[in-house]
């Protein structure tokens, strides 16, 4: 007898950061879903978030899932930390991530160590700043990390590149 656990193991992990009751109001009444916000990552530097929403709770977080591996982003990790320090705004959220010492841990809230953790970013510094909604946070930090440059750019490498360009 084969047990429903026995399917292979995917190399990403799936982390349910929200779930709500939402409802819309039809002719008989008001119609009940639940609406799922997954982050799935492989904590090696692959992470991607995904909404779902169905009828029942276990098909919206299965939707999520599905939808956050269909958008996965690269995560520069550079000493198992972020390689410079960034300030970024989704909506009114604001998010802030500076890298951390070896053996610092994340210092994260909610949503934003949900992320991290699943990036596999190991050394990390954060602050949530504005709004509380899980879903612009979650999208603030893939953002950031995002945009992140591979190696850090120093103010004095900024200032010799600018010259070469110039000249």
């Amino acid at each position: 007898m084969a047990d429903h656990h026995d399917k292979p193991q995917s190399e990403f992990e799936e982390r349910l950061v929200e779930l709500n009751r939402v409802s819309r109001t039809v002719k008989g009444g008001k119609r009940m879903r639940f609406r799922a916000l997954v982050v799935v990552g492989n904590k090696k530097g692959r992470v991607g978030m995904g909404m779902g929403k169905a009828g029942d709770v276990q098909q919206a977080i299965k939707k999520a899932g599905q939808s956050a591996k269909k958008h996965m982003i690269n995560v520069p990790i550079v000493n198992d930390t972020i390689p410079h320090e960034i300030n970024i705004n989704f909506g009114s959220a604001h998010v802030f991530l500076k890298p951390a010492a070896a053996g610092t841990s994340i210092i994260a809230g909610g949503p934003i160590r949900a992320v991290i953790e699943l990036a596999g970013i190991k050394n990390i510094l954060s602050k949530m700043i504005g709004s509380n909604n899980k879903t612009n946070n979650v999208r603030a930090v893939l953002k950031a990390l995002e945009t992140m440059k591979e190696r850090p750019v120093s103010a004095k490498a900024a200032k010799v590149a600018k010259t070469k360009a110039a000249a």
